[in-house]
């Protein structure tokens, strides 16, 4: 009887099952570690402030992956087009109301709760939903060059041309993921490398009008991370940064300090979010740190792929691709930030790093993805599978582009 309501209510691809249950442990014993110090000074001496809220965003995050899963993802089709409208008026209000910190406006603060919304998480989702809606009723129209642009290519400019001025690394983030997902679903390739080209004139044209108009912009600030991180100069915050987490991960070696003993979680200023993967290596190594976290995320990779090849349709297809792309990607961003390879940019580790719009938004993509898994393991003929989607031009049989 037990068994069974636990086979009920957690369905789905078991291994990505395990993967959230794994990814919940090392946020839990990381961000609790990494941000005793921290919670220490600015909560008066309460150095379990951090692990409590965790735990919270981790049971909530739990419970929406539960409920997610369980949504029909015919949903995410029909709301595609207004979830995308609500995220853009969302980065739209940043820009009017939005708390600044770190010179930075990436949030809006809901008032009488605390809680910040981060914008740009919830466009990053919405923007994949949109994605996929759009190229699976498209898909056979993806020769049009003015269809393409006007109905797929246009929603991606407008939100990373929303999310630039305060925010480049992400809005970067978010047109290479888009690329991906617009590749994979069989935009033509010259396509792609004309937005690319389009999209690198625009930062380009954007950032001399922004130097032009405005003494107080953020162009120097990716000039002066760029140049420092290729030239090697010191860097009042980036380099700073970047140097904590490299002593952290050298420190760390192939076995680590043991959990709770870091050092360098006492000097990095992001050590609970943006850094977190450097203070894991220092607690547990290589071996215990480094490496089953960079297995599971090509694990649910692997995973997201072989549930795309159980889909018979486009939609489902697509959205799941689409959102472990967006996680992959991010997690490998954050990774290679921390040992630097890449100059910082600001992003967090999926489902590991202190948050909590990153963490919310994450849990519904873990969900949405466990729900198409769902669907695909019941063996549901292909017509079953369609009768889920309304809109005829979706129910065509769906075969991903070759690399």
């Amino acid at each position: 009887m037990r068994q069974g309501w636990i086979t009920k209510t957690f369905q789905g691809d078991r291994v990505i099952w395990a993967l959230v249950i794994l990814f919940m442990i090392y946020s839990l014993l990381a961000v609790y570690s990494s941000s005793a110090s921290v919670a220490f000074i600015k909560y008066g001496g309460n150095t379990t402030f951090f692990l409590r809220s965790q735990l919270v965003m981790l049971a909530l995050s739990l419970v929406i992956i539960i409920v997610v899963h369980h949504l029909p993802y015919r949903i995410y089709y029909s709301l595609a087009g207004l979830s995308l409208l609500v995220a853009v008026g969302l980065l739209i209000l940043t820009f009017l109301i939005g708390s600044r910190i770190n010179e930075a406006t990436r949030w809006i603060e809901i008032p009488g709760t605390g809680f910040r919304l981060q914008t740009s998480d919830v466009a990053k989702v919405a923007l994949v939903i949109y994605l996929a809606s759009a190229i699976s009723r498209y898909q056979n129209m993806l020769h049009d060059f003015m269809l393409v642009t006007k109905f797929i290519m246009l929603p991606v400019a407008i939100v990373c041309g929303l999310i630039m001025p305060e925010n480049l690394s992400t809005a970067m983030m978010i047109f290479g993921i888009s690329i991906m997902i617009m590749f994979i679903g069989r935009v033509p390739f010259k396509f792609l490398l004309a937005y690319i080209g389009m999209a690198a004139v625009g930062v380009v044209l954007f950032a001399m009008v922004l130097t032009l108009v405005s003494d107080d912009n953020r162009v120097e600030v990716w000039k002066n991370r760029i140049e420092n991180y290729f030239s090697g100069e010191a860097d009042a915050d980036g380099d700073y940064q970047s140097n904590q987490a490299k002593i952290a991960i050298s420190t760390g070696g192939l076995f680590g300090k043991a959990p709770g003993k870091s050092t360098q979680r006492n000097m990095l200023p992001q050590s609970n979010s943006d850094f977190i993967f450097a203070i894991i290596i220092e607690e547990y190594g290589l071996l215990f740190g480094a490496i089953p976290l960079i297995l599971a995320y090509m694990i649910l990779l692997f995973r997201g792929i072989l549930i795309v090849k159980r889909c018979d349709t486009a939609f489902p297809a697509l959205l799941a691709i689409g959102l472990i792309v967006m996680i992959t990607v991010q997690a490998m961003l954050n990774m290679l930030v921390a040992v630097g390879l890449f100059p910082v940019t600001g992003q967090t580790l999926p489902m590991v790093s202190w948050g909590r719009t990153s963490a919310l938004m994450m849990s519904f993509s873990i969900g949405a993805i466990l729900g198409i898994s769902r669907v695909a393991d019941t063996g549901k003929k292909q017509e079953d599978l369609a009768s889920d989607i309304d809109i005829e031009d979706s129910e065509k049989v769906y075969e991903p582009a070759e690399a």
